[in-house]
């Protein structure tokens, strides 16, 4: 039997079926699972959420003199309890990345800490269900569909000691933006956003030592770190929730074109679109990230040395796909205009790559700050267009990423 309940009566041994709430209340990535630890309920009592849904079939019930909220016969019940709830909070409608900002970083940071938890189970030894991280993807999904360039471009500021978890929620929102590019149906789309997110999985199997290490790899170490995708594949087979989809890009993310890539050295059409897919997502998260053993590249720059390796790494069709998916000047990219100022790319254009919105902040030609302006060089009778990228380092902005967010104390 189901039964809604308050948090206070939540004890040790009851079987959590559903939080009534949001995702972005609880401090779980799972829904669902049975209460082993005291600090599993004070953490629910801290957050949020008041009630949920527990299924005294599969642990213990309240007190027979407890009064619940409500009891419910089946699982479809429960089902549209909460979405009705969910359809109410759901927002997909397009907005400006200013508007957005704040929303993904709340996202992202619930992210990291669900991504954290999971890694840390599977490294434990405990089957993973894929099937609990459904909410998580749905609310990527949701932000990249309200605009694609916010969540992307946060995610992408990561520290080096959180690169494995940050890396995974960024390959699925990047994944899911391309997906929408190829124009895939959205059943498709939330399956390339999950297997966005598991992709790396199998790292959590890899020594801490050589998956951390802060030099050069040897090649025993590189040989170690490469058997991840078995290692993930392996993990997800042996867990329950994980698609066809899921299975392969966790398998195959790291197979190129020219059939050089590992484990299976496939090449050309031996490597499914989903696969393809990650690849390309999981490259250009890979080198704009700052990693314990370099700092990461600008993303303008990410994607012109990516065009260099497009030929044997990537399919072409997938590479430009992804491209126009996050901009030739994604967000975050500083440009020098033909004015001689320097601004920080906010927007992509909504017809062409190459004239996206501009906030202005530097004077080159008088070696001064100014006032920050956007500038929307597709916005007719616009006299300015980009003449360069500039690499952030040589102008050494400390609060570049600020200026483009909005949002202070981002990761540098």
């Amino acid at each position: 039997m189901l039964k809604r309940i308050n948090v206070q009566q939540l004890a040790v041994g009851m079987y959590v079926k559903e939080f009534c709430g949001s995702w972005m209340e609880h401090p779980f990535w799972r829904p669902s699972f049975v209460i082993t630890d005291p600090k599993d309920i004070d953490s629910v009592r801290a957050s949020s959420v008041k009630e949920v849904w527990i299924d005294c079939a599969k642990g213990l019930d309240v007190a027979g003199d407890d009064p619940v909220v409500l009891v419910a016969e089946s699982e479809a019940q429960v089902d549209a309890d909460l979405g009705s709830v969910a359809r109410l909070e759901r927002q997909t409608e397009r907005v400006p990345s200013s508007a957005e900002f704040a929303r993904a970083a709340k996202i992202v940071a619930q992210s990291r800490r669900a991504v954290t938890s999971m890694f840390e189970e599977a490294r434990m030894g405990k089957a993973v269900d894929a099937t609990g991280a459904q909410r998580l993807v749905e609310e990527i999904s949701d932000s990249v569909s309200r605009n694609p360039g916010a969540l992307i471009s946060l995610a992408r500021l990561k520290t080096a000691d959180d690169y494995t978890y940050m890396h995974s929620v960024a390959v699925c929102a990047l994944m899911v933006a391309l997906a929408r590019q190829l124009a895939l149906d959205e059943e498709h789309t939330r399956s390339a956003g999950m297997a966005g997110l598991l992709h790396d999985l199998g790292k959590a199997a890899m020594p801490s030592d050589v998956l951390n290490k802060p030099g050069k790899l040897t090649d025993e170490e590189f040989a170690i770190i490469k058997s991840h995708p078995q290692a993930g594949h392996r993990m997800l087979l042996q867990g329950s929730g994980a698609d066809a989809i899921a299975l392969d890009v966790v398998l195959h993310h790291h197979e190129k074109v020219d059939g050089s890539g590992y484990p299976e050295r496939l090449k050309g059409d031996e490597i499914s679109l989903s696969a393809k897919m990650g690849a390309v997502c999981d490259v250009y998260d890979a080198i704009t990230s700052n990693r314990p053993y370099k700092a990461g590249w600008c993303p303008a720059e990410s994607l012109r040395k990516m065009a260099e390796w497009s030929k044997g790494h990537f399919d072409p069709r997938v590479f430009q796909a992804f491209v126009k998916s996050v901009g030739i000047y994604p967000i975050g990219s500083l440009v020098l205009l033909s004015c001689g100022r320097l601004g920080v790319v906010t927007e992509q254009g909504d017809k062409s790559l190459l004239t996206p919105r501009v906030k202005v902040f530097f004077s080159t030609r008088a070696n001064a700050r100014i006032r920050p302006e956007v500038v929307d060089l597709a916005q007719p009778g616009c006299q300015q267009q980009i003449v360069s990228r500039e690499e952030p380092a040589k102008w050494s902005f400390p609060d570049l990423n600020e200026i483009w967010s909005g949002l202070p104390d981002l990761p540098g």
